[in-house]
């Protein structure tokens, strides 16, 4: 495999910033939102009512802005719209405004200097995106998880940790036969970003095996089956899952998953170990505690022990 050469130099926020989030008017239909926020990866797009060609120029995003007079107002998230299909409301003729997040999370622009700044934020107040304003409260861009993981990625920092130094368990888990909206309910629930599915035995109760992971459902696919108006009490999970899977093991080294994940172009990657036995799950959001303040800190003193340990006993050889 490839690895990509450590990256030395200091990553520049700038990059981490979406100029062209998506922006939609308070008066939105929920259902025209969803719509946009499930089609393809685009520039730009600003929906007003009077707008309705712009449903075509869509954009595949995580979340919607929603803005009026220049001012934010609210943010619509994929976990929003998880927790609505979750329920059902989202059938009904409803404007986004009913369902936005507000006050939204901010940060001006200008004290965004570095990644850290962004992470605290994130950890603070448990979200995935942060708003990034001017001085006057105008929209500047959006910052998520995911482009901080496209932006941070010091290679020895990520050789040097493992999969299981970050990895989520235990996992939420569902069999074949599940229901997309009983998916999007457990979501909802335990307030996770998917559901990994295992496959289905009649004997599996009597068998003294682990789980055999088979496939997975994200909140983004919860996103485009809204979207595509399906009915998710009538589809059940092996029907749309993603797979087959690639399985991570826990001594893997977050460098290797970090470019599965780039490779994939996934947010997630499931952990296996123990034939099944053991199940974890390692995301964007868990990849990024590495770059925690504390967390690197924790390693440095770590290493530092480490080189200390390993010149006493040079050193005990010496007089030896």
């Amino acid at each position: 495999m490839y690895l990509e050469a450590p990256q030395l130099c200091e990553p520049s926020v700038e990059d981490a910033i979406d100029r062209h989030p998506l922006i939609v008017t308070p008066d939105t239909a929920l259902l025209d939102v969803i719509d946009l926020m499930g089609q393809r990866r685009s520039r730009t797009c600003a929906l007003t009512p009077s707008h309705g060609s712009a449903l075509a120029k869509a954009n595949s995003t995580s979340c919607a802005i929603i803005q009026q007079d220049n001012q934010v107002l609210g943010i619509l998230t994929e976990r929003d719209i998880v927790r609505l299909a979750a329920t059902r409301i989202q059938d009904q003729p409803l404007p986004v405004s009913d369902f936005m997040a507000s006050p939204v999370v901010t940060l001006v622009e200008d004290d965004f200097q570095d990644v850290f700044s962004a992470l605290f934020l994130f950890r603070r107040y448990k979200i995935r995106h942060l708003v990034i304003v001017d001085e006057h409260q105008q929209l500047r861009g959006v910052v998520s998880q995911d482009s901080l993981r496209q932006l941070v990625r010091p290679a020895n920092l990520l050789k040097m940790r493992r999969v299981s130094d970050v990895m989520t368990t235990p996992v939420i888990h569902a069999f074949e036969s599940t229901s997309i909206l009983d998916l999007a309910q457990q979501m909802t629930e335990h307030r996770v970003s998917c559901v990994v599915i295992i496959e289905e035995d009649e004997e599996y109760d009597l068998r003294n095996i682990g789980l055999i992971p088979v496939g997975i459902i994200t909140e983004r696919d919860i996103v485009q089956f809204q979207s595509l108006r399906l009915d998710m009490a009538k589809i059940q999970a092996r029907d749309v899952m993603s797979a087959p899977l690639f399985l991570l093991n826990p001594g893997d080294s977050l460098l290797m998953a970090y470019e599965e994940m780039q490779r994939r172009r996934v947010r997630r990657l499931v952990v296996s170990w123990d034939w099944g036995k053991g199940l974890g799950i390692l995301t964007q959001t868990s990849l990024l505690k590495i770059f925690d303040p504390m967390e690197m800190y924790s390693v440095i003193d770590s290493l530092q022990q480490t080189v200390q340990e390993l010149e006493e006993e040079v050193e005990r050889l010496k007089q030896g």
